[in-house]
Formats: C-alpha cells, sequence, structure tokens
C-alpha cells in the first residue's frame, strides 16, 4: 500500500524541480546493507554538497578515495542494473538512489560508499527517501537552469521504444509487457515526477523477476544478495513474497522509478514528457544519452 508522508509545501507537487534553486542536503545522513549483484555488505552516506557539483560518488573504501560523478560519461555498463564507474572502480546498481535524489529535488550531493555496490535495501527507494527527508532538504543562492526539447525525439530497438515530447514538466508514462506472464502482461502507468508524488506513488515499489528468469543467475552466482526481502518474485505466475505486492501493478512503478535513476544521469535539469515501452536500464542510459543531445533550450525563469 501507498506510504504518505509529510513533506512541506516548497517540496510539493513538483516544487522542487520548477524552483528556480539549486538544493543539497541539510545535513548527512547513511544507511547500510547489502548489495544484490555483489553481496557485499556496504554503508552509503549522503553529504550535502556545493552548488553546480552535482551527484558525486566516493568509494571510502579504495586507497585516496576516489570519486566519480554520476553522470553518462561513467556508465561502464548494464547489466540488469546500472554501474558507474572508470577504468579504476565501479559502483554497482546506482539508480534506487538516484532514482530518490532526482524526484526529490536534490541536485548536489557526495555519497560516500564503503563497498562496490548501493545496498539494495528493500529493492525500492523508500528507504533513501525517508533519509532524504530525516536529513532535510537545503535551498541554495545559486540558480538552477532547467532544460526543454524544441521538437520530440524517440529511440527504439526491436520491441523497445522510448519518446521525448516537450512539456513544462517532468511526466513518465511507461508500459510494461510481459506477455510470458499470466499475472503481468500488461501494466501501464503515468505520472508527474514530484517529490510528493514520488514519495507516495513510487518510492515503494521493489524490483520484480521471474523467478524461471532469474534462477540461472543464482544458480551461477551472479545474484549473491537477493531474495523474498528485496524483491518481489513471481514463480508459476504467483507472487511468492509472504506479503504480496504494494500496489497491483508495482512492477511498472518499479519500471518508472528505474528510469527516473538512469535519466538522473542526463548532465543538466530539464522537462520533458517520457514514453517508454518495455525499457531497461540499457535502452534507458542509450535514450538518455540521446536526449543529452537535444536539450539545448533553456526555459525561461517564471
Amino acid at each position: 500500500m501507498a506510504v504518505t508522508y509529510e513533506i512541506s509545501t516548497e517540496l510539493s507537487q513538483g516544487a522542487a524541480l520548477s524552483s528556480s534553486k539549486q538544493k543539497t542536503l541539510k545535513g548527512a545522513v547513511s544507511l547500510s546493507g547489502i548489495g544484490l549483484f555483489t553481496g557485499a555488505k556496504a554503508t552509503v552516506t549522503i553529504h550535502p554538497a556545493r552548488a553546480s557539483s552535482g551527484i558525486v560518488f566516493q568509494r571510502t573504501d579504495l586507497p585516496g578515495k576516489p570519486q566519480v560523478t554520476a553522470d553518462l560519461d561513467h556508465v561502464v555498463s548494464t547489466p540488469r542494473c546500472t554501474i558507474l564507474g572508470n577504468h579504476k572502480f565501479t559502483i554497482h546498481t546506482v539508480e534506487h538512489l538516484l532514482s530518490a535524489l532526482k524526484a526529490m529535488g536534490v541536485d548536489n550531493a557526495v555519497l560516500a560508499i564503503s563497498g562496490p555496490e548501493v545496498p539494495i535495501l528493500d529493492g525500492s527507494s523508500e528507504a533513501f527517501v525517508e533519509a532524504i527527508l530525516k536529513a532535510g532538504i537545503a535551498e541554495l543562492e545559486e540558480e538552477k537552469e532547467i532544460y526543454t526539447l524544441e521538437s520530440p525525439i524517440s529511440w527504439s530497438k526491436g520491441d523497445i521504444h522510448l519518446v521525448a515530447l516537450p512539456a513544462q514538466e517532468f511526466r513518465i508514462s511507461y508500459t510494461l509487457h510481459f506477455p510470458e506472464s499470466a499475472l503481468l502482461k500488461s501494466q501501464y502507468f503515468s505520472i508527474v515526477v514530484s517529490p510528493q508524488n514520488f514519495a507516495e506513488q513510487i518510492a515503494s515499489c521493489r524490483t520484480f523477476c521471474l523467478y524461471e528468469e532469474i534462477s540461472p543467475f543464482i544458480e551461477s552466482g551472479l545474484i549473491k544478495g537477493g531474495g523474498l526481502d528485496n524483491a518481489v518474485i513471481i514463480k508459476n505466475d504467483v507472487v511468492i513474497n509472504p506479503d504480496g505486492v504494494r500496489f497491483s501493478d508495482e512492477m511498472v512503478r518499479h519500471k518508472i522509478l528505474d528510469l527516473i535513476g538512469d535519466l538522473s544521469l542526463v548532465s543538466c535539469p530539464f522537462y520533458a514528457h517520457i514514453i517508454a515501452i518495455r525499457s531497461g536500464h540499457a535502452s534507458n542510459i542509450a535514450f538518455a544519452r540521446e536526449l543529452l543531445n537535444h536539450l539545448s533550450i533553456k526555459q525561461e525563469k517564471p
């Protein structure tokens, strides 16, 4: 079921995105857990950061505490998650944390992490949203420029399609289609991305998988930290999690969560109506690169 958060008027109904001021956190906040793919324990601490510094990951467990900016230039691969890094180190499964920061309007932060993968927690962004709200969001003096599109753009590969339409808001409309699953079939959801909407309708939606599809990865040791406590698992067209699902269409809502996280790697804030059909991390990133090339028009300030 949906979780209701007490969010100030300043942050509700898109205000954090439309505000002309950049934002960061008022203080640091930490979360700990294991990685979905690596199984490694890690603590991630979200620190405030100066204006125009963006979102930066820092590997505190490595010599010199190397950093990498969360942008498209530092995406190294997308094997059922999004991995950032460079030729020296990587950070797995960044999308759920980045989705929460983007939707809650945080423009600048240092994400200090003590391991190779962001903790999966319960498989959603809910704990990250709670942490951000606990720390508080601070408005900086520097202006934020929001970009828009002059005309529609699209990206397709096989039966995967993504479209961005010019808009004066950030909206995502997603169609999930699993014809091989009688339970999933097709799901559709559309939402304006705002702190209030994200916190109440998207953040708690967990990653999901078909057991038959994921079991070879588990058996081969490619998913070391997965289980019923951090994913919705469907076996023989039945959700086998004891607590069931949080929304009847939790799966498509999680796809939107992932897409927000991947699109946060576009290096400038933007408004657009994103329409996605069957997209995943690889296609999200390919489309984000195409989108970035067309975001050349700055929105005039009100």
